[in-house]
């Protein structure tokens, strides 16, 4: 990899021997191994069994989730924030754990749409839960720094399962309780 960045700064008409940019093939190319890791980790090896029985089935909720992931189209950043909610059905998962899995899909070359789907999928099968809605608010640096260029425009995407999707009760309630609907 620090061969095809060497490669790219002189296409760029750089001179990649020049005092700044020295180790910059080195430092590119280990920030694309940990902005990818997504790619080489397994989702039960990150969940590591961090499941626990329940006894009630009450709406659980971890909002803000700080997402940082790759536009596939350019690798440029979009960032925002994650919000997860899911009704257990016996088992909870470790709360860190929700984060994680965030991590796990972000942690690739993206779509925002994906990776939404991506998260409440695997929450949906780890868990058995009775439902799971996720929603992911993020800005774009592919339309904000070239093409559009506007600064102030947010994705937002939403992934509604089971009973988020078949009771709007439930939904309702989740959207609330993130803040998306008053």
């Amino acid at each position: 990899m620090e061969e095809l960045i060497h490669k790219l700064l002189v296409e760029l008409g750089e001179n990649p021997e020049r005092e700044g940019l020295k180790g910059t093939p080195a430092r590119v190319a280990e920030s694309y191994k940990f902005l990818t890791q997504g790619y080489h980790q397994n989702i039960d090896d990150v969940l590591n069994g961090a499941f626990f029985e329940a006894e009630d089935s009450h709406m659980v909720i971890v909002k803000d989730i700080e997402v940082y992931s790759l536009c596939e189209h350019h690798m440029l950043p979009f960032i925002g924030k994650c919000h997860i909610g899911y009704i257990p059905e016996k088992k909870v998962i470790g709360v860190s754990k929700l984060a994680r899995v965030v991590d796990v899909f972000a942690r690739r070359l993206q779509i925002q749409e994906r990776l939404t789907d991506q998260i409440a999928n695997t929450i949906m099968e780890k868990t058995g839960a009775q439902g799971v809605g996720v929603v992911i608010e993020a800005q774009h640096l592919c339309m904000m720094m070239r093409g559009v260029e506007k600064q102030n425009s947010k994705m937002i995407t939403s992934a509604m399962h089971g009973t988020f999707r078949s009771q709007l009760a439930t939904r309702t309630e989740f959207l609330r309780l993130i803040g998306t609907i008053g």
